[in-house]
């Protein structure tokens, strides 16, 4: 077997142990639309798919028996922990592309992370980063390299490059606004069955992952966009309801998992996409993430009619000051008003938080807690901020970043700045906020709840006393920190 070209990605399940525990695979979505449009050029492809197998040298295996002209390290950017880029992961995409290059192939690699820091990646092995938004840029790249383009290298918008020895990047491509003119990914490629057997022995049901949008338009200022920048492209209703359509008739999902940073930008989208479902009998179960000021009572109604049964909302704290700080545009009441309206009707919802931003103080912290015990949200996912490069959040703390500035892996939780309280108190504040819920939530008896959350308040009295002890010096409060320009909101939706 022979192929023009060998796509793959660097996250590895296996190299993960908090997700990998969780069991939760999802093959690479972004990998599959990658796929799928070269197949539309007439480029014969095979994948990759590292989010199963077992390390490094699978993709070797794959090399040898595809032996493909051109191998692209085309990284799923609509999975999160792409765009942090773990250290692990990094350090197998530098190993795969070596694998590549000692199979004679040429390297392309594409993604986040190489987005950032193309020199790194090209001093690795790689021939050519794609910068920003791939599709386009991979196709006329790889016409050039197949002489079916006398195009210049230096004229194809979004690549880095080496010419004369030296990094050469050309100018940023213009992000895609018509996403329907994109064709259905690969699907074909993936071992559907092998996901599903995993899905049903650890969950009982089968999810699949789809994307109806790209990028977000709003500004919180820790959040990096490498890939679509400030913009926001929609899928039409008509487009998205017909590939979940085709998806549940070829697949047959219990769930969907829809990898949007943000789903239904627009209320009227929402209300037309649940028209569509409902015509085309495409209903399945879905998840998706997004704002608590979206969260309105049309959006909530609409979600639920199109079959909506979770949504995870960006709540990040529970102190009015932080969220300001973080230039997050929502309030508590937004918060609160969300999750009511959610839970009338039926979906559940959780909350994603955050600790550890600039300037966030005990009684901050205690804010959060008091929030998750009166909303109750159905889940929480807890992080410690994290500086991703391109922000103002990175900006800020960039002079205090010392040698460790990747997590080794999703369940690291280091600070990799100077934050008010030492890494082993964060990870602490994260099982005890976990574990309360828990107990807030559980189906026991009057006494044993009562018990256990006796314990959690001496928890919470011992965090307290340590508090001090915790703290690092020289850290300024909130009221000192400097803040960055706020920026204008564009929506910029198509």
């Amino acid at each position: 077997m022979s192929v023009d070209v060998l796509l793959g990605q660097s996250y590895f399940l296996r190299f993960d142990p908090k997700l990998h525990a969780a069991m939760q695979p999802y093959p690479p979505l972004g990998t599959l639309y990658a796929a799928s449009f070269l197949r539309g050029r007439g480029y014969d492809v095979a994948l990759f798919d590292a989010m199963l197998a077992d390390s490094e040298a699978e993709w070797g295996e794959a090399l040898d028996r595809t032996r493909p002209k051109i191998a692209v390290l085309y990284e799923d950017n609509f999975n999160y922990l792409s765009k942090m880029c773990l250290l692990r992961m990094r350090e197998a995409a530098f190993a795969m592309i070596g694998m590549a290059r000692q199979h004679g192939c040429t390297v392309v690699v594409a993604g986040s992370d190489a987005t950032d820091h193309a020199q790194a990646y090209m001093d690795a092995g790689a021939q050519y980063v794609l910068i920003g938004e791939g599709e386009q840029t991979l196709g006329e790249l790889l016409d050039i390299l197949s002489e079916r383009s006398a195009t210049s290298l230096a004229d194809v918008l979004g690549l880095a490059y080496l010419g004369d020895g030296e990094l050469r990047i050309n100018a940023r491509r213009p992000d895609l606004k018509d996403l329907d003119a994109l064709p259905f990914p690969a699907w074909d490629l993936v071992d559907i069955e092998k996901y599903r057997s995993i899905w049903l022995e650890h969950h009982g049901y089968y999810s699949m992952n789809v994307a109806t949008s790209r990028g977000c338009p709003y500004h919180c200022n820790w959040c990096a966009k490498p890939i679509w920048g400030q913009r926001y492209a929609m899928h039409s209703p008509e487009r998205v309801a017909a590939d979940l359509a085709h998806l549940k008739d070829r697949y047959r999902p219990d769930h969907i998992w829809f990898a949007d940073d943000i789903l239904g930008l627009r209320p009227d989208w929402v209300v037309e996409f649940a028209r569509e479902v409902s015509r085309l009998d495409a209903a399945v179960a879905f998840t998706i993430q997004s704002r608590a000021d979206l969260m309105t009572d049309a959006a909530v109604e609409a979600l639920a009619h199109a079959g909506c049964a979770e949504v995870w909302l960006g709540a990040e704290s529970g102190s009015q000051t932080i969220l300001d700080a973080m230039q997050k545009g929502t309030t508590l009441e937004d918060i609160a008003a969300a999750r009511e309206r959610l839970g009338r009707r039926g979906i559940r919802a959780c909350f994603f938080l955050q600790l550890g931003y600039p300037g966030e103080e005990w009684a901050d912290i205690l804010e959060t807690a008091a929030m998750v015990r009166r909303l109750l949200p159905d889940d929480i996912g807890v992080s410690v901020s994290y500086p991703l490069p391109g922000t103002a959040f990175y900006e800020r703390v960039r002079s205090e970043l010392g040698g460790k500035t990747h997590w080794d892996d999703s369940d690291d939780l280091s600070m990799m700045f100077k934050g008010t309280y030492t890494s082993a108190f964060y990870r602490r504040l994260h099982a005890l906020l976990h574990r309360e819920l828990e107990i807030r939530q559980a189906e026991r008896s009057g006494l044993d709840r009562a018990a256990a959350l006796a314990g959690i308040d001496r928890e919470w009295d011992d965090l307290a006393r340590q508090e001090p002890a915790n703290r690092r010096r020289g850290v300024l409060p909130l009221a000192l920190v400097p803040a960055p320009a706020r920026p204008i909101l564009d929506l910029n939706a198509n």
